[in-house]
């Protein structure tokens, strides 16, 4: 009986011994994920951090997602193709710094369109959905949000009309943006987000397009004292993933990933954010030694007209690249309707 029971307690410890092992080779699954935008970037704690702890909750310890702020693996513009390469797990994007390359989600680009980040992001994330495989084919694509309206800030004033910024130098927002203030006579100066402080306060820009607590992250408030208060734009973001990376996951963990890359977390991603942006506009007026222009409704009518022209120009884009355009802008004003994120 001794000897049987001391071969079978060498047995349970053996057995004990490679569950253990097992154990810790699944709980070694590290994830870089890569951004451009400051630690303390409301994105960051409220958005990306929550997920990341949500993910290693989901998948009992196993999946550690370590985040990298501030461009520090890469410029904005390259973190796509970062992912794709697997430089980096999990990059943050915005299509729009790489003009035409992504001319489907560019929908979400266009002016008076999507009305607020939080429905506004469920709504563009279920949508294009059904179209990331075809234009994002080199990642595994896990959501898409959108920012808070924002709207154009500059060093001279007024901006009030689209012809004041005739003869302007503007940092837009992304690729749609561009084409938009080109097509008013305006010289497009595209850089990103983190670079808006030094093009703006060495001249080389005498306006920007941001969101309107973004002018605070970016040290801007001090450069940029006029303000067109009109929810003009809003910006598509994505967060792509090494396909390697994650097709080497084990069911289970894949499994936890796919069920963080839904419209229920780029809502939750989007809100925190959105919330801190639409709070700076306030900031600003209590601040002091700011102008904002708030249109009139006939003005409002000139910036609708000016930007008429660039639903025509993404449907012939998004055709080129092989998608029933019209059903598409169909479906996308039918999604955000859904989730109360359209413009009325």
């Amino acid at each position: 009986m001794t000897l049987k029971a001391l071969l079978a307690s060498a047995c349970l410890a053996a057995l004990t011994a490679s569950a253990l092992t097992t154990t810790a080779r699944a709980a070694d699954v590290e994830l870089t994920l890569s951004h451009w935008v400051p630690a303390t970037h409301a994105l960051q704690p409220g958005g990306m951090e929550i997920w990341a702890k949500s993910i290693s909750d989901a998948s009992g310890g196993r999946i550690k997602i370590t985040i990298y702020p501030a461009s520090q693996l890469g410029a904005a513009p390259d973190h796509y193709d970062m992912a794709r390469d697997g430089i980096v797990d999990i990059g943050f994007i915005n299509p729009g710094y790489q003009p035409g390359r992504f001319p489907i989600i560019a929908a979400g680009e266009i002016p008076f369109l999507i009305s607020n980040a939080k429905g506004g992001s469920r709504a563009l994330d279920e949508w294009y959905t059904q179209y990331a495989a075809k234009e994002m084919k080199d990642v595994q694509f896990c959501m898409a949000i959108v920012h808070d309206p924002g709207t154009l800030h500059g060093t001279k004033g007024p901006i009030q009309v689209p012809a004041d910024l005739k003869g302007k130098n503007i940092r837009p927002a992304h690729a749609t943006m561009a084409r938009l203030v080109n097509s008013l006579g305006a010289a497009s100066v595209q850089v990103p987000a983190g670079d808006m402080r030094e093009l703006i306060s060495k001249g080389a820009a005498d306006m920007t397009a941001s969101p309107w607590n973004s002018i605070y992250t970016f040290g801007l408030q001090d450069v940029t004292k006029h303000h067109l208060d009109l929810p003009f734009y809003v910006t598509t973001f994505a967060f792509v993933m090494n396909k390697a990376k994650i097709d080497g996951l084990s069911p289970a963990d894949r499994k936890v990933i796919n069920d963080h890359c839904t419209p229920d977390w780029a809502e939750k991603m989007a809100s925190k954010w959105a919330d801190a942006e639409a709070a700076g506009r306030q900031k600003m007026i209590d601040a002091g030694g700011h102008t904002l222009y708030k249109p009139t409704a006939d003005e409002v009518g000139l910036w609708k007209k000016a930007t008429a022209s660039l639903q025509g120009e993404w449907e012939t884009s998004a055709t080129k690249a092989g998608v029933d355009a019209k059903a598409a802008w169909a479906g996308l004003g039918e999604t955000l309707r859904k989730y109360n994120a359209d413009v009325k």
